[in-house]
């Protein structure tokens, strides 16, 4: 009865959420960099699994709460978004949300109203990946020799104003920024690692039937040794115990022999006295 009642609920809950495993919807941006120049265009896109779900962008800045694309800033064509000119005041985190309230993956985009930025993944590096760093200058040109800092300490300089991180681990998660000799340095960046996904093996085929191998001859010796020597310990024992069961059982049945009356007939020496007895009289005289 438990076991139909928790199935009951359980098919319930599938037919009362059937759209559960629609919700979800992943936050893109092009171009993909966590800073931008100030009036820069920028497209935000809800790659949505179920286009029922309702889709739109929202934001949290300085200027406000959890606003929604149209509504002040961007222009929303579906579940898109577009900035053509972004501002210092654009800074924020974004994300997607469905009308039933689930929320996709946030990122944070930053527009600096300065001359340097650091070009970084908006989204988190896989763990085990690459990551390159830009440090570029809004007039030419655009990739001058830069250093490149974190956590507040320098990394190295680059000629290129390229620097990349080769198999990247947890350890270089941090705030990253660059800086540009004459043009000044860039806003800063966080950048986050996630844990490479475990994956399972896919199932082999079934290994063909292999022969066993009868056992060494050396085996075979030790096995029949042990089963000797068993034998020999355990034979008296046995033996032993059979004995004192049966001297036990036989000394107990002859203890409860019925007892016989047997009449023998009187020896010649006991016939003799009884006649002696006999011949004997006794006169008494009153």
């Amino acid at each position: 009865m438990r076991e139909a009642s928790v199935r009951l609920l359980f098919l319930s809950s599938l037919l009362c959420c059937p759209t559960g495993r629609a919700l979800t919807a992943g936050l893109t941006v092009s171009p993909s960099s966590s800073q931008l120049f100030e009036g820069d265009s920028v497209s935000l896109s809800c790659e949505e699994d179920h286009s029922s779900a309702g889709w739109t962008l929202r934001r949290n800045t300085s200027r406000g709460t959890r606003t929604q694309c149209g509504s002040g800033w961007g222009k929303a064509a579906g579940s898109s978004c577009k900035i053509s000119s972004t501002y210092p005041s654009d800074s924020g985190v974004y994300w997607c949300e469905s009308r039933e309230g689930a929320a996709s993956n946030s990122i944070s985009l930053t527009v600096s109203g300065g001359s340097v930025i650091l070009q970084s993944p908006v989204l988190p590096v896989m763990e085990g990946g690459d990551v390159t760093l830009s440090c570029r200058t809004k007039t030419p040109p655009s990739n001058p020799p830069a250093a490149f800092y974190k956590d507040g300490s320098l990394i190295r300089a680059e000629p290129t104003g390229h620097m990349t991180l080769l198999h990247v681990n947890r350890s270089d998660e941090g705030l990253y920024r660059c800086s540009i000799s004459g043009h000044g340095e860039s806003p800063p960046s966080w950048i986050s690692v996630t844990e490479k996904p475990t994956t399972t093996a896919p199932p082999t085929s079934a290994a063909p039937p292999t022969s066993v191998a009868p056992p060494p001859a050396s085996a075979s010796l030790h096995l029949v040794f042990r089963l000797l020597l068993h034998l020999l310990v355990f034979c008296p024992y046995f033996i032993s115990t059979l004995l004192m069961v049966s001297l036990y059982r036989h000394r107990a049945t002859g203890s409860k022999l019925p007892v016989s009356m047997v009449m023998t007939p009187p020896t010649q020496a006991e016939q003799g006295l009884d006649d002696d007895y006999d011949d004997v009289t006794t006169e008494h005289h009153f």
